[in-house]
């Protein structure tokens, strides 16, 4: 399930674990290692991407629901990352890192590099009805579209892989109870400023990705500048300045 509740018709789960070496409940019980080799097996899970997206008929994805790991706790097997692994794979680097930003399939095969590696950053890839790419832990990888890819199915298998048909991606957006949400449109940030009308200053809350957040205090004379430097489509919080 995308975003919108749209559930595409072909996914995959696509790993380097035989299903043969499964036990009856779909445990994996072979000798594979649960960490990247950082080597031929990560490329050939890059190069899987690569097929499934020619395939699908896509040249460029969307990061959708971006998660930077929380500082100085890291609950995967690798270490973390510099820059959450994102130097070089936006020109301006982690502020490259947005819910929205669209990204080549070479991008975003760096960005999958960087999740199978579990020591930086973390989000979806998708195009909205179209396709997917999805990591979880331990090296699997769901990969949904709108075709049923049998060129890349037989690619990836091709590639020492295993292409497994599921019925979904455990990894679909679902919403989280927050309560009610509303867009920064005209009318929020007319909201806003009326209510800072004489010296009433509020402190903005910018989250441009998970567990990373900027504060920003607003005053009448600073809004417009600061609203021009928000990150595109940052969750927003505003509250009283103390």
């Amino acid at each position: 399930m995308l975003e919108d509740g749209g559930v595409l018709p072909y996914v995959y789960r696509v790993t380097k674990y035989d299903p043969a070496d499964r036990d009856e409940h779909g445990h994996y019980t072979g000798a594979e290692n649960t960490v990247s080799d950082h080597g031929q097996v990560e490329g050939a899970y890059l190069q899987a991407i690569e097929a499934f997206a020619a395939d699908t008929g896509i040249e460029r994805l969307a990061v959708r629901e971006p998660h930077l790991p929380v500082p100085f706790v890291n609950f995967g097997l690798e270490p973390p990352m510099d820059g959450f692994g994102l130097d070089g794979v936006f020109p301006t680097g982690p502020d490259g890192f947005h819910d929205g930003a669209e990204v080549s399939v070479g991008t975003a095969m760096d960005l999958v590099r960087v999740m199978l590696r579990d020591g930086g950053a973390w989000c979806r890839l998708e195009v909205e009805d179209t396709f997917a790419v999805h990591v979880g832990w331990d090296q699997y990888m769901y990969i949904g579209s709108s075709r049923p890819c049998e060129t890349a199915v037989a690619r990836t298998r091709a590639l020492g892989l295993f292409p497994e048909r599921i019925d979904a991606s455990p990894y679909d957006f679902e919403a989280e109870g927050e309560g009610p949400q509303r867009p920064a449109d005209d009318e929020f940030w007319g909201q806003l400023r009326w209510s800072m009308a004489g010296t009433n200053a509020r402190v903005l809350e910018e989250q441009s990705a998970y567990n990373s957040g900027r504060w920003h205090r607003l005053t009448p004379d600073n809004i417009d500048t600061i609203r021009a430097g928000l990150a595109p489509r940052a969750r927003l919080a505003a509250s009283p300045a103390g």
